[in-house]
């Protein structure tokens, strides 16, 4: 009690001193052409990386660094220990580290810089936005109950605005060559914006840019892969964290759109044929604390860092969800999916041929016997074509029903380029990460025939499509290469759409010794939901969206089947802080898909808006706390213990963030 009265007379103190904010606008108009139009697939492949040079533990890292028996903190913290550990040639100084520049992450960086933290941002994929951009789901999809009262953070309102307001430069064939923004071409029926990926990257990378104003020593980069980092003696707190920076050779470079045959070259340490690399340190600056927030789609911070966590499905006996299938299934997370492109033009069967000549692991028509239309017609009213139409010919009322040649569709469809078999798991489990040597040499944690697999099945949709779905009307051409929308080689995106990767065991909060939000918690017609509005610091809302798995001979996959149910059905979800908290770490936050939520909770906060109202919340709780908070060394888990976390939520208000419905 006196230790907690000690911190509430310091937070009274703080709330006595006068609070400063400047805020500045930046505009930053991205340029470029983007023609669209179909180029042949570019074939490649992985090279051996060369053999880098390495220290010796306890030589110097850094000019005035020095990591001395690194074996025997190992041994002491119980974390994992990079080997090899090459000298690092740039070194960043950080109050707050952002492990991902998905949407979640951008939202977290974006807000922690503008509490003033200095902040760094490292990015895997050539382009920052996650969902909206390198995955290619560039369709804005929200609950319509939240569309309706327009219950957003303005941050995301904003964030729109600026997507909306970005150039389109298209080509002849289109007949929107005078189309000079987004707005202008932006008609769908799964939300009220769709748009080209690299609109959402452009909206991204000035979003941090106008938030430097209140950060100038901030940074962040992107095709800056995660390798692992350094902990005190205790394992509880970040004492640095490790990445490798590539450069491509070709000032022509075009990610392959095969992560399949690229995700061991991003993350290697080594230079290779394609890219020269450059090791990077993240720390503190002198004197300073550091939080590092996890905002990588899969969880990759807290895989390698073997913070406790779960991934796949839920058995009933974990958590007494009613829908949870009768046993756990780890190998069972939701499909994941590359989108792509296509656009109304014929190219004389020129994408087509491409297509063809596909080779792939498992049979051809195995693949095939998954493709429907689920009962949706191609075009017009409610057809899959005009579901996320990326490119419209007309806008405004009535313009959502009708298709017209020159328009382009975004793909990402469940009984298309879903891929949800899981013989070959996409994210690796503890045993997993082992048995590859993971926790020594992080390589992203996932499955590269899983990888591979879903990468087939997409292109083979594409395929599909143009047998079954074109007509002398609306021919469909697959659009590939440097000038299509994805920017990839292959046409596919230059990542895959992951729905769910590993999610957090939370601590003892609301009941639980291991806190978990579960389907309980989200649903109106089921007894047992806790409220969850005393800690709450973000807002989701949206159907629980369950894209199951399934076994190649058709076992029993123990996945969530019957969870499905419409928003209807579904209450507004405030996200508690301790959602947020991992287990034994003290200086790390989340910022996406790997709160602390049940597969089934998963299926309702993994969708564009939630995840950037969780990495929002994370970041300006990361600012609050390295900026704001007493006393100085205040931890996350001690926020609401200390009865602080009225002070932190008044603080959310302020950074135009919203936790409440």
């Amino acid at each position: 009690m006196a230790t907690r009265r000690f911190y509430r007379n310091l937070a009274a103190k703080r709330r006595q001193r006068k609070r400063r904010a400047t805020f500045f606008s930046i505009l930053a108009i991205a340029g470029g052409a983007l023609l669209l139009q179909a180029f042949h697939i570019a074939a490649g492949y992985l090279e051996a990386p060369a053999t880098l040079g390495t220290i010796q533990l306890g030589k110097t890292l850094t000019e005035g660094t020095t990591l001395i028996g690194l074996q025997d903190v190992k041994a002491a913290n119980g974390r994992p220990q990079i080997s090899p550990l090459p000298k690092a040639e740039e070194v960043w100084e950080c109050e707050v580290v952002v492990v991902g520049g998905t949407l979640g992450g951008v939202a977290a960086a974006n807000h922690a810089m503008r509490t003033g933290a200095q902040t760094c941002l490292i990015e895997v994929t050539p382009w920052l936005g996650g969902q909206i951009s390198s995955q290619g789901v560039s369709a804005i999809d929200e609950s319509r109950t939240m569309r309706q009262f327009q219950n957003f953070s303005e941050s995301w309102r904003e964030f729109k605005r600026s997507i909306r307001s970005q150039p389109v430069r298209l080509p002849g064939w289109t007949g929107m060559s005078d189309r000079q923004f987004t707005y202008e071409t932006n008609s769908c029926w799964v939300g009220s914006l769709c748009f080209l990926p690299r609109a959402g990257a452009n909206a991204s990378e000035q979003l941090l840019q106008s938030a430097l104003a209140s950060s100038p020593q901030s940074r962040w980069a992107t095709s800056t892969a995660f390798k692992g980092a350094a902990f005190d003696t205790s394992g509880r707190n970040i004492t640095a964290v490790y990445a490798v920076r590539r450069t491509p050779k070709n000032e022509n470079y075009l990610p392959k759109g095969r992560l399949s045959q690229e995700l061991y070259d991003w993350y290697a340490w080594s230079s290779s044929e394609l890219y020269d690399k450059k090791p990077i340190r993240l720390q503190p600056p002198a004197g300073q604390r550091m939080i590092v927030i996890d905002a990588t789609d899969t969880g990759e911070f807290i895989a390698w860092a073997q913070v406790p966590f779960r991934v796949g499905s839920d058995g009933k006996d974990v958590l007494d969800e009613p829908n949870a299938p009768v046993q756990s299934n780890p190998a069972c997370t939701q499909a994941f999916t590359y989108p792509f492109v296509m656009g109304i033009v014929d190219d004389e069967g020129g994408s087509k041929q491409a297509l063809a000549r596909l080779e792939t692991s498992l049979p051809k028509d195995e693949h095939r016997n998954m493709f429907g239309m689920e009962g949706f017609p191609m075009y017009h009213n409610g057809g899959l074509f005009n579901y996320r139409r990326i490119i419209s010919r007309q806008t405004g009322e009535g313009s959502v029903a009708r298709t017209a040649t020159g328009e382009l569709t975004m793909i990402n469809w469940t009984e298309g380029n879903d891929w949800n078999i899981m013989d070959d798991a996409l994210v690796m489990t503890q045993d997993m990460l082992q048995d590859t040597g993971q926790y020594q040499n992080w390589m992203g944690g996932l499955s590269i025939q899983a990888l591979k697999n879903g990468e087939n099945h997409s292109l083979l949709f594409a395929e599909w499509l143009i047998d079954h779905q074109a007509t002398s009307e609306f021919p469909l051409t697959f659009l590939y290469g440097p000038d299509a929308p994805m920017w990839t080689q292959s046409g596919l995106s230059m990542v895959p759409y992951i729905r769910e990767g590993r999610r957090i065991i939370g601590r003892p909060a609301y009941g639980q010794e291991q806190f978990m939000m579960t389907e309980r918690d989200l649903r109106v017609d089921i007894d047992g939901g806790r409220e969850f509005a005393p800690t709450a610091i973000a807002l989701t809302h949206y159907d629980i969206d369950i894209h199951g798995c399934r076994w190649r001979n058709w076992a029993p996959s123990y996945e969530a089947t019957r969870a499905s149910v419409n928003e209807r059905l579904a209450r507004p979800l405030p996200i508690p802080l301790e959602a947020l908290i991992p287990v034994g770490v003290d200086n790390l936050l989340i910022g996406g898909k790997s709160i602390a939520g049940s597969h089934i909770v998963n299926a309702m906060t993994r969708v564009h808006y939630g995840e950037w109202s969780v990495g929002a919340a994370a970041g300006a709780t990361a600012g609050w706390l390295t900026e704001v908070a007493q006393p100085t060394n205040l931890t996350p888990s001690q926020i609401v213990v200390t009865n602080q976390i009225g002070d932190l939520q008044k603080f959310l208000v302020d950074q135009k963030l919203r936790y409440y419905w």
